[in-house]
Parts: structure tokens; sequence; C-alpha cells
């Protein structure tokens, strides 16, 4: 599962780098500005044409408005799926040669060339110098119409073994890898589609038929649930004739299905505690996650704040108290999902070191979180500071994962604004001290939470899970 869980003395170098007049004041970011033109095409393609002839590549991106979130009961894993098919080749382009073409034209898989699924959304891309942007274009465009036309039930079958596959890599046969699992089913209700997991359920993917997939393509990845991006050493008039050459004649899908009723309480309303027995642990881990608000809440800047603040690198609280003071944990890390509706997920996670007491890192860790609801603002800036440098410096590249294109792709499938790049640091100046106390208050409370204590068990032993509400 290809999931990408989301670096100021350069800030203002970084915004120069993308052509933008940066002026900064204390205590507030420069004034940056990733400019763009759009268009829409008559089959419901929206198109974002982004020019920077700084170097001379050119970055193609899609964003499908489709994830596991949108998936039925039973039919769970496709959108992950389909991030596999999509390379099994369309009607022009054989099995494999998607990423041979644009790695001989000059690209790089991975860095340049991959695609990521999540909860929230599915995309592509690609990034190749700029003379091949046609390339790019008749590639993404043959994949997005004809795509169907070739898959077969052997290229079915094929990609669902892969998948289950990288379940027994990526969670199954991997130290802690059901963490996230479980605390999705915790902090989620059976009925809310964030309860499942993006890979999904491979009883689902093994009772898939080829019309199943065939027809969960046709609904999500259709030019009418899509936004593609061009960005780069482009000539955007050149580049509009391509889109439409290619991409118009690609019929229009059906509107897929509303999305389910994503709302939350506030708060989950009681605790929850699961101790596992992992025999493939070489240490005590603990996890603790909150249900807080989702990425396209006014308050989604705060909840990043927040996780820099307790457990977001070196200066962190969780690192001064349980790493170098108290010495329980060897590293420690804070996060949110960043999960798009209804309610995101904010965890906290201590690993000690092999053969100590999983009891005291919990002890430890839950003790450090107790007191989280009177930060500093001194505190407050430092984390600002970071979360500005890192988004800024992802805005240095073009293409790839977190570059402008990106942006601009999410801006759009999420805001129905690729302007809203033009709002992040906007909205982080405006995180105060008292949201981020207010929020910690309301939010980082014992009946909001989930703890998962993983403990290192023999290897001839079974694995087992205990526990429940505490």
């Amino acid at each position: 599962m290809r999931l990408r869980i989301y670096a100021v003395s350069l800030l203002c170098l970084a915004a120069g780098s993308l052509g933008a007049q940066a002026k900064t004041q204390a205590g507030k970011s420069p004034e940056l500005r990733v400019d763009y033109t759009q268009e829409k095409l008559a089959n419901g393609l929206n198109v974002i044409y982004h020019v920077d002839h700084s170097t001379p590549v050119a970055a193609v991106l899609l964003w499908y408005n489709v994830g596991s979130k949108m998936e039925q009961p039973g039919h769970t894993g496709f959108a992950h799926l389909f991030e596999h098919m999509m390379f099994k080749g369309s009607k022009n382009v054989a099995d494999g040669q998607h990423w041979a073409l644009l790695e001989a034209a000059g690209g790089r898989a991975g860095a340049d060339i991959d695609g990521t699924t999540s909860w929230d959304r599915t995309n592509y891309f690609e990034q190749v110098p700029s003379n091949q942007l046609e390339l790019a274009l008749w590639l993404e465009s043959d994949r997005m119409g004809t795509l169907t036309q070739t898959l077969t039930q052997e290229k079915l079958d094929n990609q669902r073994e892969v998948v289950k596959n990288e379940r027994r890599q990526s969670v199954d046969n991997q130290p802690y890898g059901s963490w996230l699992e479980k605390a999705e089913e915790a902090l989620y209700p059976d009925n809310h589609p964030y309860h499942h997991s993006i890979i999904g359920s491979m009883t689902d993917l093994s009772a898939a038929s080829v019309g199943d997939v065939q027809s969960f393509f046709k609904t999500y990845y259709a030019p009418n649930n899509a936004v593609l991006v061009v960005a780069g050493d482009i000539d955007v008039a050149q580049a509009k004739e391509m889109v439409r050459k290619y991409f118009g004649p690609i019929p229009r899908g059906p509107n897929p299905p509303a999305l389910a009723n994503m709302s939350l309480p506030t708060v989950v309303g009681r605790e929850q505690r699961v101790v596992v027995q992992d025999p493939l642990a070489p240490a005590p881990r603990v996890f603790v996650a909150y249900r807080v608000p989702p990425a396209k809440d006014r308050r989604a800047e705060t909840v990043s704040i927040l996780a820099d603040i307790i457990g977001g690198g070196n200066s962190s609280r969780l690192d001064e108290s349980l790493v170098r003071k108290q010495q329980v944990a060897t590293n420690v890390s804070g996060f949110p999902l960043r999960l798009a509706d209804g309610a995101d997920m904010l965890v906290f996670i201590a690993s000690g070191r092999p053969g100590s007491s999983p009891d005291s890192l919990e002890r430890a860790l839950l003790a450090e979180l107790a007191g989280t609801s009177s930060f500093t603002q001194s505190e407050l800036d430092r984390a600002r500071a970071q979360e500005r440098f890192n988004f800024v410096n992802g805005l240095q590249f073009t293409g790839g994962f977190g570059g402008r294109a990106d942006r601009l792709a999410e801006g759009w499938t999420f805001f129905h604004d690729p302007n809203h790049v033009n709002k992040v640091l906007g909205e982080l100046d405006s995180v105060t001290l008292d949201g981020l106390n207010s929020l910690a208050r309301e939010r980082l409370v014992p009946t909001n939470r989930v703890i998962l204590v993983y403990v290192p068990a023999k290897k001839a032993a079974a694995a087992s899970v205990t526990g429940g509400d505490r």
C-alpha cells in the first residue's frame, strides 16, 4: 500500500524559487503565490495549468475523486486495486509499457512516476522532460479512456494476488502492522467509510468479478470525476491543444453515488484499550489515537501544529520527556492522517527498548498526554515555522507527491478551489494559542481515544488480542 502519511531560514529562498514575491513580517509567513489557469472540458474534466520555466520539466498529474471511503460494503479495496490495475496496460499501451515509455523518455519510477491511494482520493503522476509532455498526456488519456477494454480475468487475478501479497508484507507480516486497522475500527463506527482500511478486505477482493471492477472503474475513473494538472515548462496554448486532443473524446461517466454520511460526534465517548501480543515486534510500542477535526475543517492547521508540539521531532514534548529525560522510549512521533471528511485521526507513538516494560512505556506516554492543555507562544511559533517550511519546501517541486501540481489538484478535489494552495500559509498564521489550547482540552481526553499496546511475544506463540474499554 503506497500510503504517504503527510522541512525558517530557507523559507524565503523557497518562495523565491516559485517566482513569487516574498515579503516577511515578524511572525507572519511570506507572501507566496502559485499562479495557474484552468478550464473545463465538455466531458466534465477539470484542467489546471501552471507555468514554471525555471527547469525544463513538465508534470502531468491526475487526481480521481475516489478513495476507500467511496467503496460499498462487500466491495472494499477496489480503489487500491486500481492503483495496480492502471499500470497493467490499456488499448494502445501494452502491459508494463507505461513505466517503460516514461522511463525511456527521462522519467524516474517512484520519484517522478507513480500512483497512490488514500481514503479520500487516488492520484497518478509523471514528470518528464518538457519535450515529452505529449507522451505523458497520451498515456494518461489512454488508460482513462480504454483501460476496461483490456481488463481480463487473468489481469484481475494477477493483481489480486499482488495486493494480497502486499497486505502480507505491509500488515500481516510486519511488526506492529495491524495498528492502523485497529485504530480505524476503534475511532470510526462499523458503518462509517473510514472504518475499513485502504487495502480492503481480502474476502471482498477474492469475490470481485471482472464485471464488478469494470463497473467501479466506469463510475469513478471518468473525466467528470477527475482533475488534471499540467505544470512546469509548458506553453499553455499548446498544452491545451494536447489536452483537448487526447482527453476531449473520452465520454463522460455516470454521476458517482453520493458520499455516505461522514459526520461523527465530537468525541468517541469512551476510552478503548487493546493489547496485542505481537511475535514480530522486537520491542514494546504504544499507539494512542484521538478523533480530531478533519482536513477540510477550519481547524485542520491547528491539528497539525498540535501534533508537532507534542510529538513532532526532537523539540517536541514527548521527545523531551520520554526519550531524553525519562529514557523510557527510543523514539516518538505525532501526526494527523489528514482525512478529509467527518473526522481525522491524530496519532502519537512511543517505542520502547527491547526487553523494556510496555506498562512503563504506556504510563509515561499517557501521563505526558494528560498534560497537553497548556501550550506556550514559543511552542506555537516553533511548530508553525516547521509547518511553513514543510509546506514551502514541497512547493519547490513541480510534480511528484506534494509538489505544486499535487497541491493544485488537492485544492480542487477537496475545496473546489485550486487557489487553496495560496491560502495555506495564511491558515497557519491564523492559528492562535487560545485555539490550540481549546482544541487540546476538547479532543485530547481519555473518552476520545484508543490505546494500542504492542507487546513482543515468543515467535512460537500465536498472536492474540485482548482488551476492551478501560
